[in-house]
């Protein structure tokens, strides 16, 4: 899992980090003295499984750098007050808390319980998955059926998408990020910011593009990697 350390204090982005460089489970990415910096990091697409977060920060603590950023990945709070512990069961990201100065079998725990959360999302995302065979589009005041099986990729323009299927293309006045709350995580995947695509109808890949039928879709640097752990290789 890639991690990230935001924490005003050096020493304890250093223990974190020795901590981390043990564990098989994770890989740090980053460390950040502050949680604006942090947001800006994340806002620019890259993506990580989880955060250790200090809570007392200068200017912006912990609970509002939550309460900022869009979709957070799993959090874990670290901090040397103990009186917060009932604030975090707020936050459904919150894996765990943990109190400085961090013992190393308690870190190892709370990386258990991260695991487990993580394990339990993805089991509920496919299942869901199984269920889900089409959508219905509002066009011209129209509800339209689309089988989701037959969707090659989806496009932002706009205050709009275009959903490209093996025969016909629709346009809908919605936003990407919408779209993509609604589709199965084991087939569409978002490869650049305006575009998510049909992994199963990719034909060739190059370095920074994807062939989907005739059309040549780009591939961002940052999402490269998550396409590529979603295909089988030999």
């Amino acid at each position: 899992m890639k991690c990230i350390i935001i924490d005003d204090e050096k020493f304890a982005r250093e223990v974190l980090s020795i901590m981390i460089l043990k564990s098989p489970e994770l890989i740090l990415v980053e460390e950040f003295e502050n949680a604006i910096d942090a947001m800006k990091y994340l806002n620019n697409d890259n993506k990580v499984d989880l955060i250790f977060l200090d809570i007392h920060m200068p200017n912006f603590n912990g609970f509002d750098f939550i309460q900022t950023i869009k979709n957070p990945p799993q959090v874990v709070l670290v901090t040397t007050d103990k009186n917060f512990a009932l604030d975090a069961f707020n936050y459904d990201c919150i894996a765990d808390y943990l109190v400085k100065p961090i013992i190393e079998e308690r870190f190892e725990r709370a990386i258990q319980r991260v695991k487990l959360k993580k394990e339990k999302t993805l089991n509920t995302s496919n299942e869901n998955d199984l269920g889900i065979r089409e959508i219905y589009v509002n066009i011209d005041k129209r509800l339209i059926k689309i089988d989701l099986f037959s969707i090659n990729s989806i496009q932002a323009n706009g205050d709009y998408i275009s959903i490209k299927t093996e025969n016909k293309n629709y346009t809908v006045h919605t936003t990407l990020k919408k779209i993509e709350e609604k589709l199965p995580k084991s087939i569409f995947l978002k490869i650049h910011r305006s575009h998510i695509i049909n992994i199963q109808k990719i034909i060739d890949i190059q370095d920074s593009t994807v062939l989907i039928g005739k059309d040549v879709i780009p591939v961002s640097k940052n999402n490269r990697a998550e396409l590529m752990k979603n295909l089988i290789l030999l």
